[in-house]
């Protein structure tokens, strides 16, 4: 068996390591700074909780894993645009709509910069999957949702640590994030939110003195 001669250079994976260079929050004061890398991660933890909650609890039937795979990659497009404040981003429709291509044009640059060997494995990063026009498309909207309600679970759980430092600054953002949680309507969200966040309000001795035995 011979190996195929290698395509030209790729800096998919050398923009992606520069993830953990754009800090998250923008335009407010945080004690403990947030990167998108960092940030991806901890989404794809709980996005992988909410669907096997789903699973176990409420009669669903996510690929679990794929849905981490998903929300790994769900804010790669970042690496080119950086992180906009929330504020600026929905501060009208237009710019709204402007800022959606801007990170779609992002996302279809990443893909680009693939071999065209690898390039359909990775289609699943850009927003414009159209499921309708493939069978072996790899976008799922449900399962997309569940990337939604993992970023904006980790948002809160930000919230909830710089609150906890005693930083006022996010006493707001803590308060409309919680609403949008709870417009959710989500069992697998409101069953996160009843047995894992508390937790999160405790410190390291509490949760430590509070754990099963080895």
């Amino acid at each position: 068996m011979t190996c195929s001669k290698p395509e030209n250079k790729s800096h998919f994976f050398a923009h992606l390591s520069r993830l953990s260079l754009i800090n998250r929050w923008p335009l407010m004061r945080t004690v403990r700074s947030e990167n998108v890398s960092e940030h991806s991660l901890q989404v794809a933890f709980v996005a992988h909780a909410l669907a096997i909650i789903q699973n176990r609890l409420f009669e669903a039937n996510f690929n679990a894993e794929r849905v981490a795979l998903l929300a790994m990659y769900h804010d790669v497009s970042e690496v080119l645009t950086g992180d906009m404040a929330t504020p600026v981003k929905y501060h009208n429709p237009q710019i709204t709509h402007e800022y959606k291509q801007i990170e779609k044009s992002a996302q279809k640059k990443l893909i680009a910069m693939l071999p065209t060997a690898l390039q359909k494995d990775f289609r699943f990063i850009s927003d414009d999957c159209d499921c309708s026009k493939s069978d072996d498309c790899s976008c799922n909207k449900e399962e997309k949702l569940i990337v939604k309600q993992a970023d904006t679970l980790c948002a809160y759980l930000k919230c909830l640590e710089e609150l906890a430092a005693h930083n006022n600054e996010f006493i707001c953002a803590e308060k409309r994030l919680r609403d949008v949680l709870e417009k959710y309507g989500s069992p697998a969200v409101d069953y996160f939110m009843k047995v894992f966040v508390p937790s999160f309000k405790l410190s390291l001795h509490e949760i430590s003195d509070d754990s099963p035995a080895i």
